[in-house]
């Protein structure tokens, strides 16, 4: 290794005082330090570059006995021993400079004056030298040799920086970490290669290393400070996140204490502008929009209506349909809220949310009565938000209307009223939210009830399904009623959207709400809706007192166990309820097939507690109730290729699955039942794979679920869908549509099949629809089958 670098040291040495040269020149022209630093550190590069090169030039002239040998043989000598002290003196300065600036003290500390002392006390030995032959001296033939005193020039280069390291490291904390490095390299490197030096002639390792750190002192700084930029970068860009989401908050709660005070002008808008926000927003990020585009909308929405504010409290509080008078004065808001919002510069959207939200897609709407995509995205996605929350609001002269009246009414106003992309996605947040809302229900029924009056106290309904339910619960009478009054608790069945019992007209009507009968744990029942009820009661065998419990007094007051078993097959329901004195069995035939059913539980002067329900697993069959009355069909028509299927709820039914090929024809029969009201209550057609061809069969698998007036729910991970429905001049709006639906009438459907592509088209009393379904796996065997909602499809041929 050494004779390695003795040989190509003279090549080293130009090298490294290229580097050192160019580290100089980049100083000159740097601007990120300070000018006392980049002065220090120019001057450590500068004497490290004429070290090395006065120590080459040494070499090169050594031997050399011309008058210019000689000169440059001495000079060059005496400048690396002097040299050498002025490193150490320059690093002294530099290490001085940091402590004093970026380390904060006060002065420097006392051993760095001392080292600065030396390192000047040994440049003035190496003049000395110069003149006494104490470091070096030359023979006749002008090469140098060590002189007597040549180790007394290492004492202050090994000593200084040692006492230099001491100030480091007791102020280590005061460094950043380059920094920290950078100095422990330019003390240790140096010290050993020093150390090194003594023992090896010939090779000027101790210079080179001098400037090698010079040049990684530099570097390292240079590294410094793109840490320390990026650090404060980063520390910017925070406090510039917080300064941001601190003024977020502020226009947030600016904006929501504004809505709220404009919301007190109605009591029962309160809210709503939150709820409109909310579900532009969710709208927004449905449609693929990016975050700072949705929180436009969500603000934009949740101030679309502060125009409130400027419409006179009589016309607000109108407790009666409104008058043309009081719509025409509502019309306002929209122009109101733009005067109002306008002043807002920073953000125009808000203006543009509050002036054209009531726009209709059609151009039925107002201020402008603009059409199409002549509304600002904004305004058409907060009218969709807005139409839903309108809906499922209470008014003065209405009740909230439930959701399923505003999911047809997105269905029915897609292309007219809103903008079809974000009425389908509206549609597919209520299918969304009202899953979940069915599944939390679907558990939720109050723990306890207390009654006085018959009824003024009602659990929500617990649906009576196929498979087998069981309910218990105790009962005791009310504290405080009289010895000889009357106590009992009691069932009501009945079909609602929302699971309650109601007894006010709109909520009758809103809630499409249908009472099958009443029923008492005695042999007591009264017979509404239901087309027959059928009872068989027995008396408990371990009865105790049962005359007291028949008659219902209040001498027995103690918590008694009740329980009722139900399921339900077809329109047949059965319920088996267990009281201490009797058990009573209970058949009860619905009006038809495609009506739900609910228990819910009530009682006069009583208190209802421990209200428990579960699913037993066992499932009902025909077997398992006794029919009571005719089975209600309305399929008993001729069949063609395919059985006849009467479909009373959704999908309670499907076809046999015929092929997928290219290019089948299946013609059918359909009529909505009696009870269908809605425009999804009319067939569907599926698209699947199963082991047997049967939907629900072994390995099945939903590729498309295509509903005949337009709608496409299926999207899985083995298939895509796109649907294009549009209504062509003969459709006859959609109240005629469900009429003839009702009516009945015949329909025709084509596939086309070409390896991954099923196409499906048809067209249902004016209106087509062309679905395009894409399967990951082209060669899987797909059929297809047809289902529906309340609907009977009969006459189904294959083509």
């Amino acid at each position: 290794m050494y004779d390695l670098i003795r040989e190509n040291q003279l090549d080293i040495m130009l090298l490294l005082c290229g580097i050192c040269a160019t580290s100089a020149f980049l100083l000159c022209i740097t601007r990120f330090l300070s000018q006392n630093r980049k002065r220090i550190l120019l001057l450590m590069e500068i004497i490290a570059l004429l070290l090395l090169w006065f120590d080459r030039e040494a070499y090169i002239y050594s031997g050399d006995v011309s008058n210019k040998g000689y000169i440059m043989v001495r000079v060059a000598n005496f400048a690396v021993f002097f040299l050498t002290s002025a490193v150490v003196l320059s690093f002294n300065l530099y290490l001085s400079d940091w402590l004093l600036n970026e380390g904060k003290l006060k002065q420097v500390p006392k051993r760095l004056v001392i080292v600065q002392y030396m390192a000047i006390v040994g440049m003035v030995l190496s003049i000395i030298s110069a003149f006494t032959d104490l470091y070096y001296y030359f023979d006749e033939m002008n090469k140098y040799h060590r002189g007597n005193g040549f180790l007394i020039a290492y004492i202050i280069p090994i000593i200084g920086p040692l006492i230099q390291l001491t100030v480091i490291c007791q102020n280590r904390k005061r460094f950043r970490k380059l920094i920290f490095i950078s100095m422990e390299l330019y003390i240790f490197v140096p010290l050993v290669c020093g150390i090194l030096q003594i023992f090896t002639y010939g090779i000027s390792i101790v210079n080179m290393a001098m400037v090698m750190v010079s040049v990684f002192l530099y570097i390292f700084t240079y590294m410094d400070i793109n840490e320390t930029a990026e650090h404060t970068h980063e520390i910017e860009l925070k406090n510039m996140k917080i300064e941001s989401e601190r003024m977020q908050r502020l226009f947030d709660e600016t904006a929501t204490a504004f809505v709220s005070a404009v919301e007190k002008k109605d009591e029962l808008l309160q809210g709503s502008a939150q709820k409109v926000a909310d579900y532009a927003k969710r709208i927004a990020e449905m449609s693929g929009m990016d975050k700072e585009k949705c929180e436009d909308v969500y603000y934009a929405a949740l101030l679309h209506d502060v125009g409130l504010i400027g419409i006179p409290d009589k016309v607000i509080e109108n407790d009666k349909d409104p008058s043309a008078e009081d719509s025409e004065i509502m019309r306002r808001r929209p122009l109101i809220g733009k005067d109002i919002l306008s002043s807002i510069t920073e953000y125009p959207y808000l203006s543009e949310g509050a002036h054209y939200s009531h726009e209709r897609y059609d151009g039925s709407g107002y201020p402008e009565g603009l059409k199409g995509e002549q509304i600002p995205e904004i305004a058409r996605i907060i009218g969709v938000a807005d139409a839903y929350v309108t809906m499922r609001t209470k008014k003065r002269y209405r009740e909230a209307r439930p959701d399923f009246v505003a999911r047809e009414a997105f269905v029915k106003g897609s292309g007219v009223e809103f903008d079809p992309k974000y009425a389908d996605i509206m549609v597919k947040i209520i299918d969304k939210d009202n899953e979940s809302a069915m599944q939390e229900e679907s558990q939720k029924v109050e723990n306890e009830i207390s009654c006085r009056d018959y009824r003024d106290s009602i659990t929500a309904g617990i649906p009576i399904e196929n498979e087998e339910t069981r309910v218990t619960f105790t009962c005791a009478p009310k504290e405080g009623i009289k010895d000889s009054e009357f106590w009992s608790p009691s069932l009501i069945m009945f079909d609602s959207y929302d699971r309650r019992v109601h007894d006010n007209e709109r909520a009758i009507r809103d809630y499409q709400y249908l009472e099958y009968g009443e029923f008492w744990f005695d042999g007591h029942s009264i017979q509404t809706a239901a087309r027959k009820i059928e009872e068989k009661v027995t008396v408990q065998e371990t009865a105790e007192g049962a005359d007291a419990a028949v008659a219902g007094t209040a001498e027995n007051d103690a918590p008694a166990s009740y329980e009722i078993v139900m399921g339900r097959y077809d329109d047949h329901l059965r319920l088996v309820m267990n009281s201490p004195a009797y058990r009573k069995e209970v058949i009860v035939a619905l009006p038809t097939g495609s009506k739900a059913a609910y228990i819910a539980i009530t009682g006069e002067n009583c208190e209802i507690k421990d209200i428990t329900t579960e699913q037993t697993g066992e499932k009902y069959t025909e077997e398992s109730i006794h029919r009571i009355a005719e089975v209600i069909s309305f399929i008993d028509h001729m069949e063609s290729d395919i059985k006849n299927i009467q479909i009373d709820r959704t999908r309670s039914a499907s076809t046999e699955g015929i092929e997928c090929r290219d290019r089948l024809k299946i013609m059918f029969h359909t009529m909505s039942l009696p009870g269908a009201n809605l425009v999804w209550h009319c067939p569907y057609v599926v698209l699947f794979t199963s082991d047997d061809g049967r939907v629900d069969g072994p390995n099945y698998k939903e590729h498309a679920l295509i509903k005949l007036y337009g709608e496409n729910e299926c999207n899985t991970d083995d298939a895509t869908n796109n649907i294009v429905m549009k209504r062509t001049d003969e459709f006859p709006g959609w109240d005629a549509w469900k009429e003839k639906n009702r009516e009945g009438m015949e329909c025709e459907l084509t596939l086309r099949r070409k390896n991954a592509k099923i196409i499906l088209k048809t067209t249902v009393l004016g209106i087509d629809i062309e679905n395009t379904t894409t399967l990951k796996n082209a060669s899987e065997k797909v059929y297809v089958a047809l289902t529906g909602d309340q609907v009977a499809l009969t006459d189904i041929r294959v083509r």
